[in-house]
């Protein structure tokens, strides 16, 4: 696989547009809230264009890692300050600076402790793009513990809904990931005799014996899968969604779930190619299980929160049956199924998020008429709700087609299964639109104003990508492919 080195360090430049808006954000005084909101703004959209200029100026017929910054760091370990990326990467890079901005725009209201929340969103952010940039194991472990610790402060302080047990549950639930996967990179690292952390290096090394494979798939998949949400190891996913504050919770579900599946891709499949095709059955049948029964369980909610969070269930569990097909086309469809479900979960979330701010329940059966109310806010769910079906012209299509596709090829029963399922999500978003937009008005707020331009202006932006990439999906099929194409080819036979 080629690696493109860059003479500016664009990979390093987002990093540091978090790090300095969160250093500025820690030195303002608390009570100039205005200006904390506008340099969190400026940041979060400095790291947007940012990842817009990559996304666009990767060179798809070359493939391979670009924009690449190696630096050692410590010899005696091989450990590298090492970023990259890739046609696997980039789309999660985008969809994450995506989120970052529209959700620091979804908060312009708040106003309890709002330097302590923005700079605890701007290391979360942090965390997440070192993440996904990152080539060496020691790194990734490092900025994939960034990234969750905020977690339990922003639910504990600004969530909602038994937001004491919500954050104790996800905070020891993604706990326990971590520590199953940090035995498997140091198990790697041992077994590898390379003394490195270099991802690549040990990718390329083909050192590790079947059994050493087959052995730290399972760690990375189950240690991955809790964030990922994989049945039966999401039971907190629905709890944090529903106890998070909004931009948290479109954070939370559009990116942090993908750091769980990416993880699987980029360390248990690179690293462990053998242990992913001995494993593929177990790994399909359990999204196909996780695909059913976020839909079933959607089916029955009556809280809006808990019905977006149970139909997340189901969509990461379309990820997952992508990455068991173990095709080009189920790896193409899984990661834009990554970004597409980021961008249409976050846009659900915010919605749900202004109508709780202003009627103080999320309650289905007390939001009735709402987009008699409020129309243009009613619009932007109900939107988000037809991408979650699946409908044409929204990148959700193009991303499960593809999905669905694959899996009949490589598993036509569970493939059947899976698809099946798409009719009761539609029958638990379409149940939700005609009660909570369409059903009989609730006087007790008839009064209440429509979404403002300014505060409507995150949900556009969602809505937008969604419907460039349902109408252009080659935009980020073309992208993915460049990568997914070599590495197939690659793999051991």
């Amino acid at each position: 696989m080629n690696i493109t080195y860059t003479g500016f360090p664009f990979l390093t430049a987002i990093l540091l547009s978090c790090l300095i808006g969160l250093l500025l954000i820690l030195f303002m005084p608390a009570e100039r809230k205005g200006l904390i909101r506008w340099v969190s703004a400026v940041f979060s959209g400095i790291a947007l264009l940012l990842s817009v200029y990559l996304f666009l100026a990767y060179d798809r017929s070359q493939g391979g890692f670009q924009f690449a910054e190696k630096v050692l760091w410590m010899r005696s370990l091989g450990i590298h300050y090492f970023n990259g990326a890739d046609g696997f990467n980039l789309p999660l890079l985008l969809l994450t600076s995506i989120v970052h901005f529209t959700g620091v725009l979804t908060m312009w209201e708040l106003e309890t402790r709002v330097k302590e929340f923005f700079a605890l969103y701007f290391l979360l952010v942090l965390g997440v793009f070192g993440f996904f940039m990152s080539l060496d194991l020691f790194f990734i472990f490092v900025w994939y513990d960034v990234s969750l610790f905020p977690m339990y402060p922003l639910i504990l302080i600004w969530g909602t809904t038994r937001k004491e047990y919500g954050a104790m549950k996800l905070f020891l639930y993604l706990l326990a990931g971590s520590a199953l996967v940090l035995p498997a990179i140091l198990y790697l690292f041992v077994k590898s005799g390379m003394n490195t952390f270099d991802l690549i290096s040990l990718m390329r090394s083909g050192t590790f014996t079947p059994f050493q494979q087959k052995l730290a798939f399972v760690f990375f998949y189950l240690g991955f899968g809790i964030l990922a949400g994989v049945w039966p190891l999401h039971t907190w996913s629905p709890t944090g969604h529903v106890a998070a504050p909004t931009s948290v919770s479109m954070l939370h579900a559009g990116v942090l779930m993908k750091i769980g599946a990416f993880g699987i891709l980029r360390l248990a499949i690179f690293l462990c190619p053998l242990g992913w095709q001995y494993w593929a059955d177990g790994m399909a049948i359990l999204a196909v299980i996780g695909i059913v029964y976020g839909a079933l369980v959607g089916l029955t909610q009556t809280d809006l929160k808990y019905v977006v969070a149970y139909s997340s269930v189901s969509h990461m569990g379309i990820v997952g049956l992508g990455l068991s097909t173990i095709t080009v086309s189920g790896l193409n469809g899984a990661v834009f199924q990554m970004f597409a479900h980021g961008i249409m979960t976050a846009l659900l979330f915010s919605s749900v998020g202004y109508f709780h701010d202003r009627t103080e329940t999320k309650l289905i059966t007390e939001l009735g008429g709402m987009s008699r109310t409020m129309p243009k806010a009613s619009a932007y769910f109900i939107l988000g709700a037809l991408a979650g079906m699946g409908v044409p012209g929204f990148a959700n299509f193009w991303a499960e087609f593809t999905i669905f596709v694959s899996s009949l090829k490589t598993f036509p029963g569970l493939g059947i299964l899976a698809i099946s399922s798409l009719v009761i999500s539609a029958l638990f978003m379409l149940r939700v639109i005609q009660k909570t937009f369409y059903g009989r008005p609730n006087e007790r707020f008839s009064h209440l104003p429509d979404i403002s331009f300014g505060l409507g202006l995150p949900r556009m932006i969602l809505v937008g990508v969604l419907l460039l990439f349902g109408l252009f999906p080659s935009l980020m099929v073309d992208l993915i492919q460049a990568s997914v194409t070599p590495f197939m080819e690659n793999l051991p036979k």
